[in-house]
């Protein structure tokens, strides 16, 4: 009798096993198949953030290499535009030329506004002001050569010392971008 019941215990647990079987692989399975969809979605999620990292930087750098292209134009055809105004020899040419190196600086100056970090948009912003006080400054002694907002050699200094600020605020646009290295001319 007794090895009648241990055999018909071994039987019930054969059988309860063949039943549950299928019932645990199941949940293991699904388990294991959740877990892997976890983990690709972390993946997945992990990867769109860094495109987005990047496409952020490709931006920034776009902006960042119109607006100091732009500044630096805009600030030789000031400097060209004053020469011309020293020697009396202002041409419709020569007005044209700078004012589309204007234009050109505040479209980059504009789109910078939406891209820039806030040290990078001081930064333009300073030498936006600095450039159109020369700006003035040149239109006025264009108007009158004995202006007292500035004399020829005195906005010409100005402008030799916006170069220097150009040079820092080209400094600090490298720096956001993560360029390593010293930003010199």
């Amino acid at each position: 009798m007794e090895s009648t019941l241990v055999a018909l215990a071994g039987t019930t647990v054969a059988v309860v096993g063949t039943l549950l079987a299928p019932v645990l692989s199941q949940r293991l399975l699904s388990r294991a198949q959740s877990d892997q969809f976890e983990r690709q979605e972390r993946a997945a999620d992990a990867q769109w953030a860094r495109e987005q990292r990047v496409a952020e930087l490709d931006k920034r750098r776009e902006c960042y290499v119109a607006a100091n292209s732009g500044y630096r134009r805009y600030r030789v055809e000031l400097m060209n535009y004053l020469w011309r105004v020293h020697k009396g020899e202002v041409t419709p040419e020569a007005r044209e030329a700078l004012d589309e190196a204007r234009h050109t600086m505040h479209g980059a100056f504009a789109e910078a506004q939406m891209a820039a970090s806030d040290p990078v948009l001081a930064e333009l912003d300073a030498m936006a002001q600095t450039l159109a006080r020369a700006y003035d400054r040149v239109m006025r002694l264009e108007e009158d050569a004995d202006t007292p907002e500035g004399t020829f050699e005195e906005i010409r200094m100005s402008l030799l010392h916006a170069n220097e600020q150009w040079v820092g605020m080209r400094g600090v646009m490298r720096a956001d971008l993560g360029v390593p290295g010293r930003a010199g001319p």
